[in-house]
């Protein structure tokens, strides 16, 4: 091989790769965009393409030999965008046809014929209130109450809280009467469709479908006699089937950095191959028949799981590794991830803008081109190889993945990588046998329930990392969410990349990382963790809603509210050790404040509710009632003046002093206020009280009992506040409990700009998370969690 020949066998060929993203970006564009605007950009991508490809070949003069390295790679690039954008202009042209685009502009009410798309996705709605169902479907026709019939092709989004529609498999021909809305863009939705009926079922659906069903219901029946918190996650493992994850367990995936673990990916489909494919090789198969049994195996496995587009994707992704081998080339791999990204993309173009598409491609192009080098680097160093593969593999597929999850959820995880480290070992086992369940439910039932039972030990792992991951002090750190911050950690993680290469920089981040391994792990460690010492009061960051505790001692605690959400709620519990409840306090019956009861409860005895006399929203009342009965609770109201005691926490109620009719919410206005007082230490809790029940109880309360050294700000910080009351209270701390980008412009600017004149430490758990009023040896001191405290004179 001559010198010329090694160097261009150094350089490797991008024009695939460059197609391929460009194709990517140019169908991502293009969703943002007219069918027109599309269109004139592949016009212009084309003629550029021609212009390149001419001066190339040398027609139009000779190349420079840098010309001619890197010109067909920009030529390739222009073609990728040519055809992204072409196709995305198509597929727009239909989803914007001027009949349906009448309709849905005029908000008519509809008859369709559809055709489902994927599973049907239940929503987590309000406390009591009917669970929306999200049904994607493509269309067939539509029928205008007055107007002619219009025909698809189009897809549609279907809203509807009837459960009938929660049953349907993919594939399935229903037809369903709605209104016709404005989807909100950026895909190929044409139209959402509010259902209110049942939906009309033409037919059975496909054979494929209805086996897979079969399959997924006989796991869910092998399943059901285990824990719950593994009983609900192998399903999720096995099959993408999250239906029965307590909300408990989703939480602390989230935290850890494993929801990928819940969803059909790429790697559950390489651990089903790879399964078979050790088996083949154990019976020494040769390479073509290995590659045949792992593609009955993959065929099986998208039977299985159903083959929706998401699934369809996961098996593109984990066929690139089959074909490598087929070819007996595993170089093959980049080059057939390359030609999947731009084969998938031209025919749906609506995956550009998918994030689990996103983190299917990143994730494998990770193991492909990252986590080999990390793998021989180890290896070179002393490390066994099995160690070596378990350390590189999660490593590179986090790294390739974090930017985008840091643009998703606005966080960056520090236990993300030792998390998905330590359970490694776990995955393959749970999801083999898990998927051995499945296929022999229909035919052994106890079969199936005993390899549930041996897959369900791999899962206890699972789920005790997740568990004690989520409860690490300062697991996740705050980032920029959307685009920009998805941007910004993958410019630093290049140039990360990049600067390691060089000894000097890679010696040097090694001991900056020690450094700070060394110096802070063991500071918070030492410093106590979450709770910290002396704790009077926390408002737990449950989203737009409040709770609140209070500590009795010796794992019992009073509870204010229970958020929106169960897990939120018995996260923050756990983080505080908080095993029983001696009094759970109902400021009033609102969702935000109720719908996430049944996290109080999980796991813990409630000695008592105490609910406001007020009963409204019913729904609310109904969910309260319902779930203290199940829990053995007794459920009960009391009169201003009532009080209560129990450990260190004293409880006095004031207010509403009479029911309030006819306000701006009549709810929030007979809301529970309670005066607190902890170690000394005065605290209002005013639950959702605004100007109208604030000035009730400054003419019937005498105003020293508002007197507070901690308030709880009202109604998430509204501008619904009597200034009169707040100078009455004159805390020196208030809490906030908020939601993050909440839709109610919560905590009003001029409030939060009126508490700080007058000298009042803020703190929101939007913006801070779980926060703490603390009482040590200097008097009243504030916690955010993870944070050393902040004195308050």
């Amino acid at each position: 091989m001559s010198v010329g020949d090694t160097t261009s066998a150094a350089v490797p060929d991008l024009r695939l790769a460059g197609l391929a993203v460009a194709a990517w970006l140019a169908a991502l564009a293009g969703l943002h965009l007219s069918p027109v605007a599309a269109a004139t950009l592949a016009g212009v991508a084309a003629v550029l393409a021609v212009l390149a490809t001419v001066h190339l070949t040398g027609l139009l003069g000779r190349p420079t030999t840098l010309v001619r390295r890197y010109g067909w790679v920009a030529v390739a690039v222009l073609l990728g965008v040519v055809c992204g954008a072409t196709a995305t202009a198509a597929r727009l042209a239909g989803r914007d046809a001027a009949p349906l685009r009448s309709l849905v502009d005029d908000r008519a009410v509809v008859t369709a014929d559809l055709v489902v798309r994927d599973d049907p996705r239940p929503l987590r709605g309000a406390a009591g209130r009917p669970v929306m169902v999200v049904v994607s479907a493509d269309l067939v026709g539509l029928t205008p109450r007055d107007g002619p019939r219009v025909s698809g092709p189009a897809r549609v989004l279907l809203l509807t809280k009837d459960p009938g529609w929660r049953g349907l498999l993919p594939g399935q021909r229903v037809r369903a009467d709605g209104r016709l809305a404005a989807p909100r863009g950026g895909d190929l939705t044409a139209a959402v469709l509010t259902v209110t009926g049942p939906p009309v079922r033409s037919g059975p659906p496909p054979w494929l479908q209805r086996a897979a069903g079969s399959l997924r219901t006989g796991l869910q029946r092998a399943c059901a006699p285990l824990p719950e918190d593994r009983g609900g996650l192998l399903p999720g493992l096995v099959v993408g089937d999250t239906s029965r994850l307590t909300p408990a367990v989703e939480e602390e995936f989230r935290a850890t950095g494993m929801t990928h673990l819940n969803a059909v990916s790429g790697s559950n489909v390489a651990i089903v191959v790879g399964a078979v494919l050790l088996a083949a090789r154990w019976a020494r198969a040769g390479p073509r028949l290995a590659a045949v049994c792992c593609g009955l195996a993959l065929i099986g496995f998208v039977v299985l799981v159903r083959p929706s587009p998401s699934v369809v994707r996961a098996a593109t992704m984990g066929a690139i590794g089959l074909a490598a081998l087929a070819a007996g080339r595993p170089r093959a791999a980049l080059p057939a991830l390359c030609a999947a990204v731009a084969v998938l993309v031209l025919v749906d173009p609506e995956l550009a803008g998918d994030a689990g598409f996103a983190l299917s491609v990143l994730a494998t192009a990770g193991l492909l081109l990252i986590a080999p080098a990390w793998r021989d680097g180890l290896r070179r160093r002393g490390v066994p190889a099995g160690l070596a593969e378990a350390l590189a593999v999660p490593a590179a597929a986090q790294l390739t993945c974090g930017p985008v999850v840091a643009g998703i959820s606005g966080t960056v995880s520090l236990v993300a990588v030792p998390a998905n480290l330590l359970v490694v070992p776990a995955i393959a086992p749970a999801t083999v046998l898990g998927v051995a369940a499945a296929v022999v439910s229909p035919v052994w039932p106890a079969g199936a329930e005993f390899a549930a039972w041996l897959a369900s030990w791999p899962a206890w792992w699972l789920v005790t990392v997740a568990r004690q991951g989520a409860q690490l002090p300062a697991g996740t750190l705050p980032w920029p969410g959307g685009v920009p911050g998805a941007l910004l950690l993958a410019a630093l993680t290049v140039a990360l990349l990049i600067a390691t290469r060089r000894p000097v920089v890679r010696r040097l981040v090694a001991v900056c990382a020690v450094a700070v391994v060394l110096g802070t792990l063991p500071v918070r460690l030492l410093a106590g963790g979450w709770p910290p010492p002396g704790w009077l009061v926390v408002a737990c960051a449950v989203g737009q809603g409040d709770a609140l505790v209070l500590p009795v001692g010796g794992g019992r605690a009073v509870v204010v509210d229970a958020g929106p959400e169960p897990a939120a709620v018995d996260g923050c519990l756990r983080r505080l050790g908080v095993r029983e409840v001696a009094l759970l306090v109902v400021s009033h019956f609102h969702a935000d404040h109720v719908g996430g009861i049944a996290g109080v409860f999980r796991g813990r005895r409630v000695a008592g509710v105490l609910t406001p006399g007020w009963g409204e929203p019913a729904a609310g009342v109904a969910l309260v009632r319902s779930t203290a009965r199940a829990g053995s609770a007794p459920v009960g109201t009391a009169p201003v003046g009532w009080r209560w005691r129990a450990g260190g926490v004293e409880l006095l109620l004031l207010g509403p002093p009479y029911p309030l009719r006819g306000s701006r919410s009549d709810p929030n206005n007979n809301s529970l206020v309670l005066a607190a007082t902890v170690a000394g230490v005065r605290i209002l809790l005013a639950g959702d009280a605004e100007t109208e029940e604030q000035r009730a109880l400054l003419e019937s309360v005498p105003s020293g009992a508002f007197r507070a050294d901690v308030l709880k700000v009202a109604h998430h910080g509204s501008a619904y506040q009597d200034p009169a009351f707040l100078d009455a209270v004159r805390p020196a701390v208030a809490l906030v409990s908020v939601g993050v980008r909440n839709d109610y412009g919560h905590p009003n600017p001029a409030l939060l700009a009126r508490l700080t004149r007058n000298g009042v430490r803020v703190l929101r758990t939007d913006t801070q998370g779980d926060v703490a009023a603390v009482r040590d040896r200097g008097g009243l001191a504030v916690v955010v969690r993870g944070t050393r405290p902040g004195r308050q004179p």
